[in-house]
């Protein structure tokens, strides 16, 4: 296994749609994987997406720690997931404003809006289905990594007076923004 460089904002892999993968069995698909989450652990991040770490494939891995969290049956910890050619559906209108912070945006944070709850499908490294409801955070960590997948980084997603919350991650703590909690970077 190998610790995987991080694609930066600027670099063009981050910003093209990424390909379906053709074979979710595939030994290189394994060993991408298990390089992910190995990077993914050493960075102590919540989330990884392939063109991350400059592989134009839709693919994505993630995990809910328990203080991310909000307790709803939907928004629970849950262990790492590998989720494959996935597919992302949104579940009624609500919408909420979250702190995120990207990997590929080091130092940077900022509250994006996401829909609250979201249905998303896919197939792990086995070629078994992944499937799962997910509100809060755990919603919030899945459209940020599915985004990634389409070419779209979180500031993209902010309008209007949403970059009224949008800076520097030790700023942000320094000036006691209330809604600001320093957060695994998606």
């Amino acid at each position: 296994m190998a610790i995987l460089k991080i694609a930066r904002m600027g670099h063009p892999v981050l910003l093209q749609k990424a390909e379906p993968v053709a074979d979710p069995t595939a030994p290189e698909i394994r060993k991408l994987v298990a390089d992910m989450f190995e990077t993914l652990d050493d960075i102590q991040g919540a989330g990884l997406a392939a063109p991350q770490v400059h592989v134009p494939l839709r693919l994505f891995i993630f995990r809910v720690r328990t203080e991310r969290s909000g307790g709803d049956k939907d928004d629970r910890p849950i262990g790492n997931t590998t989720v494959i050619n996935p597919v992302l559906t949104f579940l009624g209108g609500e919408r909420q404003i979250g702190w995120e912070g990207c990997l590929s945006i080091p130092g940077i944070r900022a509250a994006v809006p996401r829909a609250w709850r979201i249905r998303y499908e896919g197939v792990d490294t086995d070629g078994k289905p992944v499937v799962g409801e997910a509100t809060g955070a755990h919603a919030a960590i899945v459209q940020h990594e599915y985004d990634h997948l389409d070419g779209i980084l979180y500031p993209m997603r902010m309008v209007g007076a949403d970059f009224m919350h949008f800076g520097f991650t030790e700023d942000l703590a320094k000036a006691g923004v209330p809604e600001f909690r320093r957060a695994a970077p998606l």
